[in-house]
């Protein structure tokens, strides 16, 4: 009987499943990050994640939010570039979408040109449309009204811009949980995720004459087509800011969103989302 015992209770032992051992959460160099169960909202990681930081192009998520919560949006209606939008980037040596006076995007085109090669003169035209105004300068303030409004509703309590591209004036700041669930929400959008996981663009565009010319723009987001599963966001940098990045990515049924900011280089930011990601599918 004592045989037949042991063998009983070494066949239980046998039947315990192992457990699987927890991986030790990742050391990143980012000063900031984030990272999250996209449906859910349960944190994978947190480091400094309520800490206001500039976020440089990253503020170019709300400038897209807030054109498509226009009332009665036509995302294939034109607009003219002004004169003003390449002499801000001129003034600014900001990041371009390179758009060409008198050429008549889309509104669509103006959302890829804004976030794909980041171009600030883009994010300039979007704001001096759909701001309010009878001058360029009160409409865009007025749009970056509509960006705030938009925040507080969104229940980002760390987050404010005061401009349309990142570019900000002392008082543009956000944190890796506000940025987080400012992309969460925005990946609603069909539009919006269909343009930050484009990796190229060669698009054909109106000219003053109406004739044509293609514009091609290449993504900042150097995880697209080079981290399994990527499907998103967008890049940011600036001397404040130094290199963010909001990223996403779906493998199997699960997504895991997140952000990193001040990180020390491009590659370093991508390497830091990659470690983020890492840990976050394995959980």
């Amino acid at each position: 009987m004592a045989v037949a015992a042991g063998a009983v209770a070494a066949t239980g032992a046998l039947a315990v499943p192992a457990q699987a051992a927890t991986p030790a959460p990742p050391s990143i160099v980012a000063k900031g990050g984030f990272v999250m169960n996209n449906a859910s909202g349960a944190a994978y990681y947190a480091k400094a994640a309520d800490t206001r930081r500039s976020t440089g192009s990253t503020t170019k998520m709300m400038t897209f939010e807030v054109v498509l919560r226009q009332k009665h949006l036509n995302l294939d209606s034109r607009v003219t570039v002004q004169k003003a939008y390449s002499d801000y980037i001129v003034s600014k040596n900001a990041s371009s979408a390179h758009l060409i006076v008198g050429d008549k995007p889309t509104v669509r085109q103006l959302l890829y040109g804004m976030m794909l090669p980041s171009g600030c003169d883009a994010a300039y035209a979007l704001a001096d449309k759909y701001g309010v105004g009878t001058t360029r300068a009160v409409r865009v303030k007025q749009f970056i009204g509509q960006m705030n409004s938009t925040a507080k509703s969104l229940g980002l309590r760390n987050t404010h811009f005061d401009s349309f591209d990142g570019i900000g004036n002392g008082s543009n700041y956000s944190t890796p949980r506000d940025l987080t669930k400012l992309a969460s929400n925005a990946m609603k959008f069909s539009t919006f995720r269909s343009v930050v996981k484009t990796r190229t663009l060669k698009t054909k565009v109106t000219t003053r004459t109406n004739g044509y010319r293609y514009y091609s723009w290449t993504n900042t987001n150097t995880l697209l087509g080079t981290y399994s599963g990527t499907i998103g966001v967008k890049t940011g940098s600036g001397p404040q800011a130094g290199y963010c990045l909001v990223f996403a990515a779906t493998r199997g049924s699960r997504t895991v969103i997140g952000t990193v900011l001040a990180s020390s280089s491009v590659t370093q930011r991508a390497a830091d989302a990659r470690k983020l990601m890492d840990y976050a599918f394995k959980r």
